[in-house]
């Protein structure tokens, strides 16, 4: 299991408010290139989000499906990206203060992912995952500090 942590200086409700945006994943999943659909009743169990992951012309599509939701405080997600199998992606918001502290585990459910877990793949996943919350803190404070009438 890869698990990272950062403190995000933004309250757990505007955190959530990124995470209940299918549509934005984009912006903050590294590696993706392009959500391709989003269920309307995102991120409601069983909620469907669709997007294209790669680097440069080597492309797959993933779907990842809402397992656990509870507002503001968790959300775990079985991310299916074939032929790779599939994973358990846990996000759990934590109040600290007035901000949060963003816990991520992944983990492989299905598939070769399972046969090549460990070291190596446990520490590239840490590092992706890294960035991702990096891009992640750094959407919620921006948006933190940008008046409400001002938001595009």
């Amino acid at each position: 299991m890869a698990r990272n942590r950062r403190l995000i200086l933004s309250s757990p409700a505007e955190v959530w408010g990124l995470l209940s945006d299918g549509l934005r994943y984009g912006e903050w999943v590294t590696g993706t290139q392009q959500v391709l659909a989003a269920d309307p009743h995102w991120p409601a169990v069983g909620a469907a989000l669709k997007v294209r992951v790669g680097f440069g012309p080597l492309t797959l599509d993933d779907t990842s499906t809402v397992r656990i939701c509870e507002p503001e405080h968790r959300l775990e997600l079985e991310a299916k990206a074939d032929p790779f199998g599939a994973a358990r992606i846990a996000m759990k918001l934590i109040p600290w203060g007035e901000h949060t502290l963003f816990v991520l585990d992944w983990h492989p459910l299905r598939g070769p992912g399972i046969r090549m877990h460990g070291l190596p793949v446990d520490y590239l996943v840490r590092v992706r995952n890294g960035m991702m919350l990096t891009k992640l803190a750094e959407i919620a404070v921006r948006e933190h500090r940008t008046p409400v009438g001002r938001r595009a």
